[in-house]
């Protein structure tokens, strides 16, 4: 069996577009991945997407997502793929058990994962205080002291965007200088609210239910102190799940899938939707719409290589 879409990965970009890809009668089938739900089924409070005036939990709106996909006719299938190969069509994708699945059109939405410092303590503490998006959580700092740990121009964006709305921001950098471009560097400098702590890493997070406080590490001699503190956002950067697709698609030097006109890939016929192609938004309702528009640009070219078909035959 063909399948019309195959879905690769879950989460709102993944969902949205097993929702869409339904609604057009084109029965697609969705492999969730490692990690049904993305990144959201580690967030608590999700107090920014339309439609939860009261806010709602990560997990409960993924399960959502999950069953409005299933409504439709999305097939989901609790398994990750583990092989593509995308040079001939239909492409061919293999699951974790070795079994092949053939396709007409795919539709990647294997996200991205913010990367941390590694330590047991902000693992532990992550959505009681510890965060690697601004966007989404410094709403719930308003007024408190935040800091924000790196030097590149996402961290100067999060710790600028932070003291719109928080008492005091801390920017921990490992290093002398920043890494972010001049124009950002300058803004995050001369912003009053914001406190520069130079050459230094966060050597523990602080608390039991909550953050309390970090142990900071002087990187030059080696000293430590205790910095009280409210909330710890990471701002080092984001890893996409791409491995999978390394020397089959057209990827940027980050690892990110690159598109065009829409959602299109490097490979005609493959789509990606989500953060595992968007560098700066990295929202979940971003993600659910590239999703919709991977769905629709998939029923599209479907529909065009279908009349090409059909011309080719009557001729």
């Amino acid at each position: 069996m063909i399948e019309n879409v195959l879905i690769i990965g879950a989460g709102p970009a993944g969902y949205t577009a097993g929702i869409y890809a339904a609604r057009a009668n084109l029965s697609p089938i969705l492999f969730e991945g490692t990690q049904p739900g993305g990144q959201l089924m580690t967030t608590t409070d999700v107090e920014n997407f339309p439609g939860f005036p009261d806010g709602v939990q990560g997990p409960e709106m993924m399960q959502l997502f999950r069953a409005q996909a299933e409504r439709f006719g999305t097939r989901i299938v609790s398994d990750f793929i583990d092989r593509v190969d995308f040079s001939t069509r239909p492409f061919k994708v293999w699951d974790s058990r070795g079994r092949l699945h053939e396709a007409r059109s795919i539709i990647i939405a294997t996200g991205a994962s913010a990367m941390y410092l590694g330590l047991p303590s902000e693992e532990r503490l992550q959505g009681r205080g510890v965060s690697a998006c601004a966007t989404c959580d410094g709403f719930f700092f308003r007024g408190k002291d935040v800091m924000v740990v790196g030097g590149g121009d996402t961290a100067l964006e999060e710790a600028l965007f932070l003291s719109n709305m928080t008492n005091k921001v801390y920017l921990v950098h490992r290093r002398d200088q920043f890494r972010g471009s001049k124009i950002m560097q300058q803004r995050a400098l001369s912003n009053p609210k914001i406190e520069v702590v130079w050459n230094s890493t966060i050597d523990e997070v602080i608390g039991e239910d909550k953050v309390t406080a970090v142990r900071l590490k002087d990187v030059q001699t080696g000293e430590t102190r205790e910095q009280s503190i409210d909330g710890v956002f990471v701002a080092i950067g984001h890893k996409p799940a791409t491995a999978l697709f390394q020397g089959q698609l057209e990827l940027d030097q980050k690892g990110y899938i690159l598109t065009h006109e829409g959602t299109r890939t490097s490979v005609e016929g493959v789509f990606a939707a989500g953060d595992v192609q968007d560098t700066v938004y990295r929202q979940a309702i971003t993600a659910a719409g590239s999703g919709c528009m991977a769905a629709i640009d998939a029923e599209r070219w479907l529909a065009g290589i279908a009349e090409e078909a059909s011309a080719g035959a009557a001729s």
